[in-house]
Order: C-alpha cells, then sequence, then structure tokens
C-alpha cells in the first residue's frame, strides 16, 4: 500500500492510457482524420475535444456518421477501424511524448509492489508498441482495451472488467474502495465512479471544473510522488 499526498490509501492502480500516460489524442485525432476526410467526413480538433476523446474507435465512427446523417453497416465499421490502425501506426513513429512524472510514478508503485493495470478505450494494438518504446511493458499485470468489452466509456464495463482481473491476479487482496482510478476526462470519471472505485483526476485534457466528479484532482503526477 502507498499513501497519496491528500491520503488517500492506495493498494492498486489503474491508469487509462490516452491523455494519462501518453500524449496521444493528436495522433488519433491524425489518424481519425486520415481515414474519414476521403469520405467527406471532417470533424474540428474542438469537436474532437468536447465529443470524441471519451470514445473508443468504434464510438467515434459511428458519431461521425451519425452527425452527417449517414448510416454505417458493422463490415464497414470494422474495415475503418483497421484502416485508422494502419495509420496510427504510421503517424507513433515520429514519436510519443509521455505526460510528466508518469514514467516515475508508475516505477515507484511498481517498486512498492503495488498491483497496476491499463483501462482504455484504444485498440491493444495502438497500445502495445508505446508500452515498448517507453519501456513500461511489464509493469503491468493487467490491460483492458476496446478489444476486451462491448461498450465504451462512460460504460463502467471496462473499469468493472479491468479491477476483476487485477484483483484475482493478485488473490483478492484488496478492495474497490483502495484501488485508484487515474483518468484525464469526464467519460472515464464517470465510467470509474459507477464501477466503484476511487478516481484520480489530472487536467491533461481538460480543466479542473470538468474532472469535478472525481476523488480528487491535480494538475501533474508528479505530485503523487
Amino acid at each position: 500500500m502507498v499513501i497519496l499526498p491528500n491520503g488517500i490509501r492506495a493498494e492498486a492502480v489503474i491508469f487509462d492510457f490516452d491523455g494519462v500516460i501518453v500524449d496521444t489524442e493528436p495522433l488519433h485525432y491524425a489518424a481519425f482524420q486520415r481515414t474519414l476526410e476521403p469520405l467527406g467526413l471532417h470533424f474540428t480538433w474542438q469537436e474532437y475535444i468536447e465529443t470524441y476523446i471519451g470514445f473508443d474507435d468504434r464510438d467515434a465512427f459511428r458519431h461521425a456518421f451519425s452527425a452527417n446523417g449517414k448510416t454505417l453497416s458493422q463490415d464497414d465499421l470494422h474495415g475503418l477501424i483497421d484502416q485508422k490502425a494502419a495509420f496510427f501506426k504510421e503517424v507513433i513513429q515520429t514519436g510519443v511524448s509521455e505526460y510528466p512524472g508518469v514514467l516515475d510514478l508508475i516505477s515507484h508503485l511498481s517498486a512498492n509492489k503495488i498491483p497496476l493495470a491499463i483501462c482504455s478505450g484504444a485498440l491493444r494494438a495502438d497500445i502495445d508498441p508505446i508500452l515498448e518504446m517507453l519501456g513500461i511493458a511489464n509493469y503491468f499485470d493487467v490491460i483492458v482495451t476496446a478489444d476486451d468489452v462491448a461498450a465504451s466509456k462512460p460504460d463502467p464495463e471496462s473499469y468493472q472488467l479491468a479491477f476483476r482481473l487485477l484483483q484475482s491476479a493478485h488473490q483478492n487482496r484488496f478492495s474497490k474502495s483502495s484501488t485508484v482510478v487515474i483518468e484525464d476526462t469526464p467519460a472515464g470519471i464517470s465510467a470509474a465512479k459507477d464501477a466503484g472505485l476511487v478516481v484520480c483526476a489530472v487536467t491533461n485534457s481538460y480543466p479542473i471544473d470538468r474532472l469535478d466528479q472525481a476523488t480528487f484532482v491535480t494538475d501533474s503526477l508528479s505530485t503523487l510522488l
């Protein structure tokens, strides 16, 4: 167990990925635009921040089509997801940037034997290469992605699954009340809270007034060390 600076006990920690560990949202946005622009569909960066950032790829494409009065079959949806994933792999070759303090925090928690997980709306194929690039692939006991659940955040399914798998991997030695989720979006906060978990929000993507449903908010994960 570790005691966070605000006195909250953390016996396990679940990290969101995009917007918490790495600043990949501009890269996802670019991959979406490369996929959608040939179809005559487009959304602005501001629209991405306000609407799309909490979606997984499935719901992002569904919303982009419905917002333009277009229908989208399941086969076409799967094709778009694959195409966007291929573009994303190209885009990340230019490099990714981790957020301040996050690698030190992960290392510190691991050194103190705190069970760690990732719970993300991204695809596993998007996450694994970046974890390898950052040298932290072996720190996480559980990784739950869009591949593992039917519904994206704010649905609590992904956090319910991440907690259940992490708890099982560690012989049920911690509870929901001592499991801290680190999130950066209102949708992610809602998902984690509805799963019964403690939520630390970090202001990497949204201002503090949009994150007020979290248990506590910080402007940098370096403050948790």
